[in-house]
């Protein structure tokens, strides 16, 4: 039998992982030898492990993480990075893109070891060990008590992170004043508060590309808290607004998450032609996804029924094993997380959101929806409402402001101006994104 000698490219910036519990030999070590126990690896992390011909893939939901089979005479090569552009490049350098396609490459689904063994040609399925797995409903339907459980995780994430950091970094809120913004704002407040931090170092940010709602919801919020002194506008022009360049860095096509990475690139931008060395973020990106409040009436595919009783349906998609679930990006949060990491880190922000740590995530998912809410869509939708502000009372003795949902790009622009600048159009957006290796 021809022996294969396999390869395994690792492109991916160590850098980027901050696991706060664990060393990086020992965490991969974990993803050889007992996957299902990667729920152990605290922090933020996409890493790559190999005994032989196994391969072990994990991330955390907050890190994209891609990889892509080439063959070669010799035996295959297992190439990994945080990027397609960056795939292709390598593959370009080593006389292999003839080989490539965007839609070949494969996405590292969050909560779960990838398992790959490189045996040549054919290449066996990869194996999938989840080992992120909350239990539902397991919380009594007292709001008082789910809230406190919510923001007192959130809380424990957000010291986690800041004692990670630089004792003298500034840290800012990417803020809108709405109710997920505003509680990791008002938590990291209190943390910091709790710990003796400097104050100073904490900004707000809102992003005003004119005549938006966001600016003066923010300044209304932190007004009624006589916190108004940490707000800062990032003012941009909605004119210099380019699609074409957020498709070509988020490396996805969905209109929606398009809107919100051009959002999130003008804030970024802006902050950084502001302060040339600022380098921490925190945004309250996933707690949507965490209580599920999306108008469940705008996508055909859901009802109230699917969104509840699916675990971690905005999260993940419709799972590993499921028909719809794509291989190439993933699904749900952890596909379009890519819309907050790629704008930041290509500004040079290291970013963090609370929200999709597994410690929250496990709070939110043990909520009992069903009970709550019996199937009502209003209900529902007022759920988040009331348990984040509860929390945030329980945890900081604050009383947080609640004001209606509101997307982040629909917040930045007028709804009218937003969908002639960037209108809502997938076929389009797709086309412009494979034409970047046409």
């Amino acid at each position: 039998m021809e022996q294969y000698v396999e390869r395994v490219v690792d492109l991916l910036d160590p850098d980027a992982n901050q696991i706060y519990n664990l060393s990086t030999e020992d965490a991969r070590e974990i993803l050889l030898k007992r996957p299902a126990d990667a729920r152990r690896i605290q922090g933020s992390f996409a890493l790559i492990a190999r005994c032989g011909k196994t391969v072990a893939l994990a991330r955390s939901l907050d890190r994209p993480m891609r990889y892509f089979l080439a063959k070669r005479q010799a035996g295959p090569v297992l190439v990994v990075a945080d990027r397609i552009d960056t795939i292709h490049e390598w593959l370009k350098a080593e006389g292999l893109d003839g080989q490539f396609h965007p839609s070949y490459t494969r996405m590292v689904p969050a909560h779960y070891v990838v398992e790959l063994q490189l045996i040549g040609c054919p290449d066996p399925d990869p194996a999938y060990t989840r080992f992120f797995d909350p239990k539902p409903d397991e919380l009594p339907a007292d709001l008082d008590q789910i809230g406190h459980a919510y923001i007192s995780a959130l809380a424990e994430e957000i010291s986690q992170f800041l004692q990670s950091i630089p004792s003298d970094a500034p840290v800012g809120i990417c803020f809108s004043g709405g109710i997920d913004s505003g509680s990791v704002f008002l938590t990291t407040y209190h943390v910091m508060r709790k710990l003796g931090m400097n104050l100073g170092r904490l900004k707000a940010f809102v992003l005003n590309l004119g005549d938006g709602p966001d600016t003066l919801q923010a300044r209304a919020f932190l007004d009624a808290l006589e916190l108004g002194v940490f707000l800062e506008s990032i003012d941009a022009d909605g004119e210099a607004l380019d699609v074409r360049e957020t498709i070509r860095l988020v490396e996805d096509y969905k209109p929606l998450d398009i809107q919100c990475a051009t959002m999130a690139l003008a804030l970024c931008r802006g902050i950084r032609a502001r302060y040339p060395d600022w380098r921490y973020l925190i945004d309250g990106d996933g707690g949507d996804e965490n209580l599920k409040d999306y108008p469940i009436e705008e996508n055909p595919e859901l009802t109230i029924r699917s969104v509840i009783n699916n675990q971690m349906l905005y999260q993940e998609g419709w799972g590993v094993g499921k028909i719809k679930r794509s291989l190439t990006y993933s699904g749900g949060l952890s596909r379009s997380y890519t819309r907050t990491y790629a704008p930041a880190r290509s500004l040079g922000f290291q970013g963090f959101s609370p929200f999709l740590r597994p410690s929250v995530i496990a709070i939110a998912e043990a909520v009992p929806f069903i009970e709550l809410t019996g199937y009502d869509v209003p209900r529902l939708y007022a759920l988040k409402g009331e348990i984040v502000s509860r929390g945030i009372r329980s945890v900081t003795k604050l009383t947080m402001p609640v004001f209606a949902k509101r997307r982040f790009q629909h917040g930045a622009l007028p709804a009218a101006v937003l969908e002639q600048l960037l209108p809502l159009r997938e076929a389009e957006y797709r086309k412009q994104f494979l034409s970047l290796y046409s």
